[in-house]
């Protein structure tokens, strides 16, 4: 039932619908009306400092958490730019992640290099752009760096989402074309969608952990893994390597965290 709801709320929000936050708007009305008449007497007895503007209501902040510190996107961020603070690469390259998350992190104490298919709005210091498709046969130049990121993108390839041209199997381009741009002996940093292997279009792909790690057998090393479970709590330190009979750690949407080391090549 949880995940029948939240496929509703994910389809009413592609509307413009957001059904949970009008029912806390409407919850706060009251309060909202009852804050403005004892706000306005309080107004009227000052040196008037403030002239009163346009009203711009609020209704439902009240009802929310200070902040979500949850979630795929807050630990996978987080997890990443911290694991690459620690190691201080020559040169980082990011594919495709989250420009207002992750690569704002990093960006805050070095410089990173970003290729996205998408154009950015505007230019800002540490963060150098090149617009390139991953999927793209002349992705970039191979052995370019010693550091590689790529958060909650490889599940999206060849799907057609972010304007990329329809692909079934577009994710083991992206997969290959990485593994040519990244140095040997190079960290590859990367998160998607696990539990039972499926395809949920056109959103994304989720992968299983026995197929990821056939991906992986004679390319690199697997040096930490962590994940985000399904109720959005970060599990790390894993101990043990994932295995097929862990069944994907219980997860029927978690997100797996990676971080691996290029060998060969």
């Amino acid at each position: 039932m949880y995940y029948i709801l939240k496929w509703f709320y994910h389809l009413q929000m592609q509307f413009g619908i957001n059904l949970l936050q009008m029912t806390r708007a409407l919850k706060g009305v009251p309060d909202y009306c009852r804050n403005y008449l004892v706000f306005k007497r309080h107004h009227k007895k000052t040196v008037k400092e403030f002239k009163w503007g346009k009203v711009y209501p609020c209704l439902a902040d009240r009802y929310e958490a200070s902040g979500s510190m949850r979630g795929h996107y807050f630990h996978q961020d987080l997890w990443a730019a911290q694991r690459i603070y620690a190691h201080n690469p020559e040169k980082h390259v990011d594919i495709g992640s989250r420009i207002d998350g992750f690569v704002a992190h990093v960006a805050s104490f070095r410089e990173i290099e970003v290729w996205d298919i998408r154009p950015p709005e505007n230019r800002v210091k540490n963060i150098k752009f090149r617009q390139r498709d991953i999927m793209d046969a002349h992705f970039g130049p191979d052995n370019y760096c010693d550091s590689v990121s790529s958060l909650s993108v490889l599940e999206h390839l060849g799907l057609g989402r972010y304007g990329d041209h329809i692909d079934y199997h577009g994710y083991l381009t992206g997969w290959e074309h990485i593994y040519r741009v990244l140095k040997s002996g190079g960290k590859f940093y990367f998160s998607v969608p696990i539990g039972p292997q499926r395809i949920e279009f056109d959103a994304h792909r989720v992968f299983s952990i026995p197929y990821l790690l056939s991906l992986m057998e004679r390319k690199y090393r697997l040096d930490t893994f962590a994940y985000v479970n399904d109720q959005g709590r970060l599990v790390q330190p894993v101990s043990r390597q994932p295995s097929e009979e862990q069944q994907n750690y219980s997860c029927l949407f978690g997100c797996g965290l990676f971080e691996l080391t290029k060998v060969g090549g």
